[in-house]
């Protein structure tokens, strides 16, 4: 499905990091975000993908630079924001994006305290440090937009649809959780923070991974009747980006075709 990209002129000559950016929905709300105007950073840990996602940025008119490190890491973050200063200068807009992911879903019983700690830190520890990194800087200039990126596993029990892991979706609901905390904390000082929580995105690696069959059952969970795209997570993440949602902070938005309605 194409999405025709909606247009902030607000955001114009604004600055943008994206972690976890060089693929999936990362890259495609780099891609909205330098259609509108901004200084976007694409980081990852692949450095030939970060590379091609800036390549294929700068291809479409946009200004974009890369930097290839590791989002668990925060000296390695703290890298990432010097140089994004350095290049473009303070950041403006911050997308806390993880890859995440975990093994097979099972009975909690048969979960190892390796893949316990692996999933906590690959989806909530590594946005708690992005955040970490970042806030004080929006915190001290008076302004900001960021936005988390959680699932509809982190909604209610049983995940996603046909299941989700269990470290996975605790994780991903602590990012909701964490989302609202650091919300309260900074909005006197103008920065707002909400979440974007997508339903099953079909990206290079979920159309490879999920069989057909699978597929077909998640999109009849989907009231809407598709599974989702990365562009309509970046739709999201662009709104909650702009000045449209300047009254919009500690929220998440449900980007899930209908499959959870609260």
């Amino acid at each position: 499905m194409t999405v025709k990209i909606p247009t902030y002129p607000d955001l114009t000559g604004k600055v943008a990091v994206v972690t976890g950016s060089s693929r999936g929905i990362g890259a495609a709300a780099c891609r909205m975000l330098a259609v509108n105007g901004v200084k976007v950073v694409v980081n990852g840990r692949d450095e030939a993908a970060v590379r091609k996602t800036v390549q294929d940025l700068r291809a479409d008119g946009g200004e974009a630079t890369g930097v290839t490190a590791d989002a668990t890491d925060l000296d390695a973050l703290g890298r990432l924001r010097a140089e994004t200063e350095r290049v473009y200068g303070p950041v403006d807009v911050l997308g806390a994006f993880v890859a995440g992911g975990g093994p097979l879903p099972g009975p909690t019983a048969q979960i190892t305290e390796p893949d316990w700690d692996a999933a906590i830190r690959g989806n909530l520890t590594v946005t708690f440090l992005t955040l970490k990194t970042f806030v004080p800087g929006m915190v001290e200039r008076g302004r900001g937009a960021i936005v988390t990126v959680a699932s509809t596993a982190a909604r209610y029990a049983g995940g996603e649809p046909i299941g989700a892991p269990t470290g996975y979706a605790v994780a991903k609901a602590g990012v909701v959780r964490l989302t609202q905390e650091v919300a309260k904390e900074v909005a006197r000082h103008g920065v707002r923070v909400n979440c974007v929580s997508p339903s099953t995105i079909v990206t290079e690696r979920t159309d490879r991974v999920i069989p057909a069959e699978r597929k077909a059952q998640l999109t009849a969970m989907h009231p809407l009747g598709r599974l989702g795209t990365p562009d309509d997570v970046a739709c999201a993440v662009l709104f909650l980006a702009s000045e449209c949602s300047s009254w919009i902070t500690g929220v998440t938005l449900d980007v899930a075709g209908g499959q959870i309605m609260i």
